[in-house]
């Protein structure tokens, strides 16, 4: 009985299969699922470099390091201290961080989670 009901089953599978009701037949069921890379797509990052009296900070060297391949993108502040990277991977993790003279301010994670679009953060040298 248990061997019938199996044959059973198995013949109504491949029938179902072999009448296209399953998109891709009896092979697509022996290859595993390939997963989708996610293109998220690009984002900006911007803003402003800062001095500890929250004064505008012109030359200071901004960094943006992808936390995956290791590289780093850096682009120097203008006269009123603004920063901005284009073309920045939303679904990759960033470091970003600002250094003039010595000085270094916190590092602020661009994250994969955050959705925007337009990522705005002022960074501010100790």
């Amino acid at each position: 009985m248990r061997i019938r009901r199996a044959t059973l089953l198995a013949a109504a599978l491949f029938s179902v299969l072999a009448l296209g009701a399953i998109p891709g037949g009896p092979e697509a069921m022996l290859i595993a699922p390939r997963a989708a890379a996610q293109n998220l797509g690009e984002r900006t990052v911007s803003g402003t470099v800062l001095d500890a009296k929250s004064n505008p900070v012109s030359g200071a060297v901004v960094f943006l390091k992808n936390q995956k391949t290791k590289t780093i993108r850096s682009f120097t502040s203008i006269a009123n201290g603004h920063f901005y990277f284009a073309q920045v991977d939303k679904d990759q993790d960033f470091d970003l961080w600002a250094e003039k003279n010595g000085r270094k301010s916190d590092v602020k994670t661009v994250s994969s989670w955050d959705s925007r679009t337009d990522f705005v953060s002022d960074l501010k040298l100790k």
